[in-house]
């Protein structure tokens, strides 16, 4: 008899392009861990995160939803990797003290929280000596003679932020269509039928608000998708 579990996904518009680990691989991978080891999956739960400090539990809605739901449940939540959870060991040992099981799909099931705490150490290391390394490297430069930091004239900086704010548009909208196509897959197609679909999903908006009309439309536009 197959036990019952939560999935958890999370995906970083900042950093997707580093972990290679968007919404439909980490849905792929739990899918079939949860299939190989006998689970059944009761719901899932997806934080789409846009800026900095994403490690703090009131900034991850739907982390904190699956938790309740995986204690009424009483079942693990299952994630793919652990970096999906966090890198941070602080962060890993208050999950761990919410007394609801974690399964990383990537550790295997036998993974206990001891090792879940020792691998996100050593993750938490890792980032550390890198952070380090960049300062480091940053003074030398300066030492030398290098000038560091934002020459460009004020219209050029704005004109890079207005690019920068555009991808990040774009890597949303990446992230969300896989989602919609998921939703227009059972059968849902108008545009408000999508947006009452994301909200029953806990999928918040790029700006963390509440899906419209005009939302989805503009995620369909922007990613050149025909309803």
């Amino acid at each position: 008899m197959s036990q019952c579990a939560i999935a958890y996904y999370r995906v970083s518009t900042q950093r997707q392009g580093r972990s290679g680990l968007g919404i439909e691989a980490q849905r792929a991978r739990v899918e079939h861990f949860a299939i190989a080891e006998g689970f059944h999956l009761i719901g899932e739960h997806v934080d789409v995160e846009t800026g900095k400090g994403c490690d703090a539990l009131d900034r991850r809605p739907h982390l904190a939803q699956a938790l309740a739901a995986a204690r009424k449940a009483r079942c693990p939540v299952i994630v793919a990797k652990l970096d999906r959870l966090s890198r941070d060991v602080a962060f890993i040992s208050g999950l761990m003290a919410s007394r609801v099981p974690f399964i990383v799909a990537e550790l295997g099931a036998d993974a206990d929280p001891f090792m879940l705490h020792l691998y996100a150490a050593l993750a938490e290391k890792e980032r550390l000596l890198i952070s380090e390394r960049t300062k480091a490297a940053l003074a030398a430069r300066k030492a030398q003679g290098a000038r560091l930091g934002n020459r460009r004239s004020p219209a050029v900086a704005a004109a890079k932020g207005r690019a920068a704010s555009l991808g990040h548009a774009d890597c949303f909208a990446g992230e969300i269509i896989p989602i919609i196509r998921g939703i227009q897959r059972a059968g849902i197609t108008s545009l408000r039928g999508i947006a009452a679909a994301l909200e029953a999903r806990g999928v918040r908006t790029a700006r963390n608000g509440r899906w419209q009309v005009s939302n989805v439309r503009n995620i369909l536009k922007r990613s050149g998708a025909v309803l």
